[in-house]
């Protein structure tokens, strides 16, 4: 028997099917417009790799929960304990189980009655959208909103209504033309690192009987007394029907949860799809997550480190001229515009030792490419420092102030 790790080159082109000609358009003109930068060459996504000694501004695990002794324990107990478990749908889990305990916890933590978990925020999002929505239905989502919701609303077959970003008045304005439907935000915005006004939000789409949907990936865990999120720390868990997260930010595992009402809880149960086609989280990932919620609520500091890093360096990066906004989010943005920006930011912050997140499209509009820091609870003064200190050295190198934001600044534009 032939093994395919042996085999030659010439063997495996042999294997490979010849890619019709709507395919092989598509893929060349990856190659032609991204894989290598027409205007500066390289891939903004392909840097460099980083060393030990580099300061790494690039992980969503905010609260630095990744190594947590009390949750690696909880895990490998299971693990050891119960294995893989039984692998099935969790519309197939009855009675008192972990997965339904967890699920409970979660939702009471949230301020909610209940709670839906999902493989991924991914699947939490357009399982929601697409179970509560119709192509009779419109839906209002913020410009900015993550791409699952709009991939949530594209499975429902409703009809995407796009406000303007953080604008109450555009969403004011399009629910009075197009009638009551879902109103979609985040809570703090991925990319960008905004944080949405949800009061004014929440207000419009009362005034219309919307639906109120609101993405608490980048705001579970880090705002709330508790880490309950920013829809709790507001007072407006009563106001808002559903709240969706991924469990890849501060709970640094993986999973999503969907939280409203028992009644809404258990009809998404049996009518999400990734709900119900997709195998229930394992059991060591569910004591994992069992335990971070504990520590979560209990451990306090890490909240107010991670919040006291960000506006120490979004304060610094302000004074140097870079607009990266007054928000209080551990995400910080530089917003090169054109990628050609971007990959010479990258190129100049790794060469010294310094890396952040590349974002283009499609994550975001073509010529809103930006590199991201993300601030952690474990981030040292020091490195902060060092981060600042690199910024500036920069500023000339990477023609910040050709950027459009900088030059929209200047020329005293809104």
């Amino acid at each position: 028997m032939l093994n395919p790790s042996h085999s030659s080159a010439p063997e495996l082109e042999a294997r490979i099917p010849h890619d019709p000609v709507f395919l092989s358009e598509r893929v060349e003109a990856f190659y032609r417009e991204r894989e290598i930068n027409p205007v500066v060459g390289g891939n903004l996504l392909e840097g460099r790799i980083p060393g030990e000694d580099d300061i790494l501004l690039l992980s969503n695990d905010y609260l630095s929960l990744a190594k947590h002794p009390s949750i690696l324990a909880a895990q490998a107990e299971a693990l050891n304990t119960l294995g893989h478990g039984v692998l099935r749908s969790a519309v197939f889990l009855f009675g008192d189980n972990p997965v339904k305990n967890l699920e409970s916890a979660l939702g009471r933590h949230m301020g909610g009655e209940d709670g839906l978990l999902s493989q991924s925020g991914w699947c939490a999002n357009t399982g929601l959208i697409q179970s509560i929505a119709d192509e009779a239905t419109p839906v209002y989502l913020d410009m900015f909103a993550h791409m699952s919701l709009w991939e949530g609303v594209k499975s429902a077959g409703a009809t995407p209504r796009p406000f303007r970003h953080n604008s109450a008045d555009s969403l004011d304005k399009l629910i009075a033309k197009h009638g009551p439907g879902v109103v979609v935000v985040d809570s703090v915005y991925s990319t960008s690192g905004s944080v949405c006004p949800l009061a004014e939000i929440v207000e419009v789409g009362e005034q219309y009987g919307c639906v109120i949907v609101v993405d608490e990936s980048h705001s579970l865990g880090v705002y709330g007394s508790k880490g309950e999120g920013m829809v709790e720390e507001l007072g407006l868990s009563g106001r808002v029907h559903f709240r969706t997260s991924s469990l890849s930010k501060a709970f640094a595992a993986r999973g999503g949860i969907i939280v409203g009402s028992a009644r809404n809880i258990k009809y998404l149960r049996y009518r999400s799809l990734p709900a119900i086609f997709s195998s229930a989280l394992l059991p060591h990932e569910i004591a994992g997550l069992q335990a971070t919620l504990t520590v979560i609520r209990q451990e306090s500091h890490r909240r107010e480190k991670v919040l006291g890093n960000s506006a120490f360096l979004r304060n610094r990066l302000n004074e140097l001229g870079y607009d990266v906004g007054a928000d209080h989010s551990p995400i910080i943005a530089l917003v090169g515009g054109a990628e050609e920006n971007s990959i010479l930011l990258r190129n100049a912050l790794e060469s010294r030792g310094v890396f952040g997140s590349p974002f283009c499209d499609p994550a975001t509009p073509k010529n809103r490419s930006l590199i991201r820091f993300t601030v952690n609870a474990d981030h040292r003064l020091e490195q902060l420092e060092q981060v600042v200190a690199v910024c500036e050295e920069i500023r000339g190198e990477v023609r910040m102030e050709e950027w459009p934001q900088i030059r929209k600044r200047s020329f005293g534009m809104n």
